[in-house]
């Protein structure tokens, strides 16, 4: 397998630090040929099935020949018109699904096509740190730079973001944001979006929105879109995901929606990289969006109760966990006796030691070192024992 030196070659590639969630998968890879059982908190792959009338669409879909044929690198109308529709429904936002709406591979793609439209080798972007790592590596795939902006909580990114660009040359082209955030858990009201356009206005800004975990909340009222705020469609483009909400992450199924110059320059981007996904697969993301909503609402009460599990058993085992007002993961730092490990040596301790897979935070930026990511991906049962094989853990350790 090559090594890094073997890709140093690469401009690219030279820019992209190693991968440190690799180093924990290799652990995690060696301990289960070892024949243990690893409760894996760690990737954010949802575990909880596809609603059936989704399945159901999907293989109806598939047995008709012409859906085999290439798609859509937009996304086909229907799909477009549905998420139009969510989004009305949901936020009370019009969209034109011609002009305002692209289909993508995933969120994940979606945005990592938007920094390749829009960015320049030279050009910075203001993005927060910790954060998913894409959104600061999408751009910097992309040849621009990323100034990672410390974001603990909405409130300290909004003060971050002012204190940053008054001392930036040359000025950033955009900002982006990700509220429910992956990894930190937090929220952001409609204020604080807000507070963001006007702040784009000021400086001549993009706004780049992820909100992928818009549907999976616990505490408060439902997470807002920035395109609900008067002037955002002007200046803002949002992607968001059918993997969290409906489990359907491998299905690979996304939007961007916004402005018409950024959905327009990302539909040009797409138009030469792929066909869409697989039509059966995005007819069955129509059945998703359109169809009934209960499946949502269990997902919900799902993982709210494997949060409160967590939270309560982590808690007794020694480890005191904040508990998360949305998404799917917990922003936990790492227990005070174990904080000179570093995040990344402590989550490879705890798959060695322990058997438990969480995600080191500083595979999320800088401002990510003291803390890991534990995905809400096991069910009750697994996340009691993951406690208990913890507490033993940290009472074997001097």
């Amino acid at each position: 397998m090559p090594t890094d030196r073997d890709l140093d070659g690469f401009h690219k590639i030279r820019r992209l630090p190693p991968y440190v969630f690799n180093e924990v998968n290799r652990v995690k890879a060696e301990r289960r040929a070892a024949g243990a059982d690893i409760i894996d908190l760690g990737m954010g792959n949802p575990d909880l099935p596809t609603p059936p009338h989704i399945i159901a669409k999907l293989v109806e879909a598939a047995t008709k020949p012409r859906t085999n044929r290439y798609s859509m690198s937009k996304g086909i109308p229907g799909l477009r018109k549905s998420l139009a529709r969510y989004y009305d429904r949901r936020f009370g936002v019009r969209l034109d699904p011609e002009t305002e709406v692209v289909a993508t591979l995933g969120s994940k793609e979606g945005f990592a096509n938007i920094a390749q439209a829009i960015s320049a080798p030279g050009d910075v972007v203001l993005a927060p740190s910790p954060s998913y790592p894409i959104h600061a590596f999408g751009f910097i795939i992309a040849g621009a730079s990323i100034r990672p902006v410390h974001a603990p909580t909405a409130d300290d990114y909004l003060r971050g973001l002012e204190k940053a660009v008054g001392h930036m040359v040359p000025p950033p082209i955009a900002v982006v944001t990700c509220f429910p955030a992956n990894p930190t858990a937090q929220t952001a009201g409609l204020d604080f979006y807000k507070d963001v356009v006007k702040f784009a206005e000021k400086h001549d800004l993009l706004i780049l929105s992820d909100l992928a975990y818009s549907e999976i909340y616990f505490d408060g009222d439902p997470p807002p879109s920035v395109l609900q705020v008067d002037g955002a469609k002007k200046r803002a483009v949002e992607t968001t995901s059918l993997s969290k909400t409906y489990s359907m992450a491998g299905f690979r199924i996304g939007f961007a929606a916004g402005d018409e110059r950024l959905i327009a320059a990302l539909a040009r981007v797409k138009s030469y990289l792929d066909y869409g996904a697989y039509t059966p697969i995005q007819i069955a993301a129509c059945a998703a969006l359109d169809g009934p909503q209960d499946c949502v609402a269990d997902a919900r009460a799902t993982y709210r109760a494997r949060r409160d599990v967590l939270v309560e058993s982590f808690g007794r085992a020694g480890w005191n966990i904040p508990p998360p007002a949305a998404s799917m993961f917990a922003w936990a730092p790492i227990p005070e006796r174990f904080s000179n490990l570093g995040s990344l040596t402590f989550a490879k301790r705890l798959v060695e030691e322990a058997d438990v897979a969480v995600s080191p935070g500083v595979g999320f930026g800088e401002h990510g070192e003291g803390f890991v990511r534990i995905a809400l991906i096991e069910n009750e049962q697994r996340v009691r024992q993951a406690a208990r094989s913890i507490a033993k853990f940290m009472a074997n350790t001097a």
